[in-house]
């Protein structure tokens, strides 16, 4: 109070040295074809792209630089992990930290509701979708750590059932660090940023996959506001409360019996869990893990998930037209330029710390063609 100037926020950034020209050579190539290689060091120029959102042929080389970092993050699994991809299938990606409110669980629920969709209707007409989930749990936190066993048995179902063919598939990405991200962010179709809103503080893996080319499914909750003024919220998937309808959920007394009545998926997929569908094996392992989440959803969870599940079928419709699909993409790919650690260093040196700037002179953007 005595000193409020002393206290400020800065939207914290990526570089897109590492997050772009390093990790995705191919897509920086055909940007610097477009509008030369300034944006390197003055990320705000990728604005320009967007007057090439009418141009298909570009769309096309944009979809296809997508299609060939697929391949590469769909060759590292096969190796890793001896998992077969349809490089075609929608590639759905979460990677981050473990933890509740995160809501790592309200995907996987998702991924059990397709599952369970494929299987009462397996001659029906599906988005293929492959989900990855990726990230560490603190070494104490025994719900993340449940999490992560939930997936990897989930995982081993799904991808083991042969009517799931090339149409589900679910890996979890173990030993999540930066040089996989490298791998990973390019390779993204969609991004999943699904905190509770009001509780994320900022992220910057949604900025590296919106700067890669993915498009976003999320509620407003940190920096995705900030994206979503960029580039368009109609170019995002934004699903859910916002941080009044939470505050007034609690203060009237949330019940989440009252929303589980009206999702019979739902009821099911937490049934099958606890009854051992997923691991016949432990069929008891997971008992107390739903049971915690129906009588204490902290992260609401349970409160959010229609409209997720109806937001998912939104993404599956656009998927399946590559043109507005890859136009989508390529408007977060030029709204991006705020998103740099070069403004936020900028912010702290001419606000904060009352310094002058030293220009540098950078190699040349690699030609990814070499």
């Amino acid at each position: 109070q005595m000193t409020p100037d002393k206290f400020q926020n800065k939207t914290n950034g990526i570089t897109p040295r590492r997050w772009l020209v390093l990790c995705n050579p191919s897509l920086s190539h055909l940007i610097t074809e477009k509008i030369g290689a300034g944006w390197v060091k003055e990320l705000s120029q990728l604005t320009k792209l967007r007057e090439f959102v009418g141009d298909k042929s570009f769309l096309q080389e944009i979809f296809k630089t997508k299609q060939e970092n697929k391949r590469k993050l769909a060759q590292y699994v096969f190796n890793q992990y001896g998992i077969e991809l349809n490089t075609g299938s929608l590639f759905d990606i979460q990677v981050k930290r473990i933890h509740e409110y995160k809501r790592q669980t309200m995907n996987l629920l998702h991924v059990i509701i397709l599952y369970n969709r494929i299987r009462s209707n397996p001659n029906g007409d599906f988005v293929p979708r492959t989900v990855f989930f990726g990230g560490k749990a603190a070494p104490g936190y025994h719900t993340a750590k449940q999490t992560i066993s939930l997936i990897c048995h989930v995982a081993d179902v799904v991808n083991n059932d042969p009517m799931m063919k090339d149409r589900l598939k679910v890996v979890f990405l173990s030993n999540y660090r930066c040089s996989l991200a490298e791998v990973i962010m390019p390779a993204a179709d969609l991004s999943e940023q699904i905190s509770l809103a009001g509780t994320e503080a900022s992220g910057t893996g949604n900025m590296k996959f919106m700067l890669n080319g993915a498009l976003t499914i999320g509620t407003l909750d940190g920096a995705n506001v900030e994206m979503s003024e960029e580039c368009g919220i109609e170019n995002m998937f934004i699903f859910g409360m916002r941080v009044a309808d939470v505050e007034k959920l609690w203060r009237d007394g949330y019940d989440t019996r009252k929303f589980l009545a009206d999702l019979p998926e739902l009821q099911l997929a937490f049934n099958q869990i606890k009854t051992g569908f997923f691991n016949s094996s432990e069929p008891h392992k997971f008992e107390g893990f739903v049971d915690g989440l129906i009588s204490n959803d902290r992260f609401c969870v349970i409160a959010d998930f229609a409209a997720y599940v109806a937001e998912q079928e939104k993404v599956s419709e656009l998927y399946m037209d590559w043109v507005q699909w890859t136009e989508k993409c390529l408007l977060n790919i030029a709204g991006s330029g705020k998103f740099t650690s070069d403004r936020t260093i900028t912010q702290y040196a001419e606000e904060i710390w009352k310094v002058k700037s030293v220009e540098v002179d950078l190699a040349p953007v690699p030609d990814s063609k070499e």
